[in-house]
């Protein structure tokens, strides 16, 4: 008779690629049933935009056959439940992602929009902050240039702001509660607090994953948050131009210092190349080429894909309709690619032991 030691000893063999430690160890495996010759049990996935589903559950099957029987009927369901930071004081949120840049005009907001909306096509619950004081694209971006979040009172008399919803996405602007066609003279505390509000007295309610558009350069909302809240890593923005890259390094540069200490999750490259509607396989390198990737090389962490330039990313985002939105494109492709390869790395960073707070 196959007992569920039996099971879990085979699956012990079974190693999560990323994670680089057998399922069992992970805490994986979950709902072992047997029934005679039949076996049923469920692989928890640490995201929902895995890329290697089906290698882990062949791997399992492999692991089965060879260690038990090669005559057992297994049955893997595979799902997942993302992974959470750990001592994370906003407990209903698990992973905060910054997407910044060390220069403006590299299109961080373009890519914080597609990534969260990204995220969201997995299945997983995601917020969008737009901490781009001094610049808020991300409400033109949705479509939500005329909202105002409404208020609500908890039960123990506090008021709450009620994030927008667009898309599947919870999303708050600085530029909701303040008039699109004036500057705002804040200096940087007075922006810094402003930011915070947006985390602290907002109802979220449950999220996987809340991503922050930061603004670009090395300022004070940059150095308040990362010291205040513990972020899950960044996600780093650039263009493929020699100035974009070395204000880029600039950026990545603070969030590894002592003070701040926050992984970078890899480099995303837009504006990479062009290809022309009429010929969509041809590829200009206009800015150059390879940039984003060699930078990624030089810091050991991932690059994370390259964006084309194309007119379709600028007309969505005017339009309120961001392109990944945008069925049997390839620039949608290439986000929905970011999007799980930036999960991907949350879940390893989950993983390590060594935390900041």
């Amino acid at each position: 008779m196959i007992t569920k030691e039996e099971v879990l000893n085979a699956l012990r063999h079974v190693e999560e690629p990323d994670l680089k430690k057998d399922l069992v160890t992970l805490n994986m495996i979950e709902d072992i049933k047997i029934e005679g010759n039949n076996i049923s049990f469920t692989v928890i996935l640490t995201t929902p935009a895995c890329p290697l589903k089906g290698l882990i559950e062949n791997a399992c099957r492999n692991a089965i056959a060879h260690f038990i029987s090669a005559d057992a009927n297994v049955d893997v369901k595979m799902t997942s439940r993302v992974t959470a930071q750990k001592n994370q004081p906003l407990t209903n949120i698990n992973n905060i992602i910054v997407v910044a840049s060390g220069k403006g005009g590299v299109g961080k907001s373009t890519v914080s929009a597609n990534l969260a909306i990204g995220l969201a096509q997995t299945g997983a619950k995601v917020g969008l902050i737009d901490a781009d004081v001094y610049g808020p694209s991300i409400p033109m971006m949705f479509g939500l240039e005329d909202t105002k979040p409404l208020a609500m009172q908890t039960e123990d008399g506090k008021t709450r702001i009620v994030p927008a919803e667009k898309y599947g996405i919870k999303i708050l602007s600085i530029g909701f509660f303040t008039n699109p066609d004036q500057p705002v003279p804040w200096r940087g505390p007075m922006a810094s607090n402003a930011v915070k509000q947006l985390f602290n007295d907002a109802e979220w309610g449950d999220l996987d994953y809340l991503i922050v558009d930061l603004p670009p350069g090395t300022g004070d909302i940059h150095i308040t948050l990362t010291q205040t809240y513990p972020v899950a890593g960044a996600v780093i923005v650039t263009t493929p131009q020699n100035v974009a890259l070395a204000d880029t390094k600039k950026g990545m540069a603070m969030f590894l210092m002592n003070s701040i200490n926050v992984p970078l999750l890899g480099i995303v490259e837009n504006m990479s190349y062009f290809s022309p509607a009429e010929l969509p396989e041809n590829k200009y390198y206009i800015f150059g080429e390879g940039g984003g990737r060699k930078l990624a090389e030089q810091f050991s962490i991932p690059f994370l894909g390259e964006i084309p330039l194309v007119q379709s990313i600028s007309a969505a985002g005017d339009s309120g309709e961001p392109v990944i939105l945008q069925e049997n494109n390839p620039t949608s492709k290439a986000f929905s690619e970011v999007a799980e390869r930036v999960a991907q790395q949350v879940s390893i960073q989950n993983a390590s032991e060594v935390k900041r707070f």
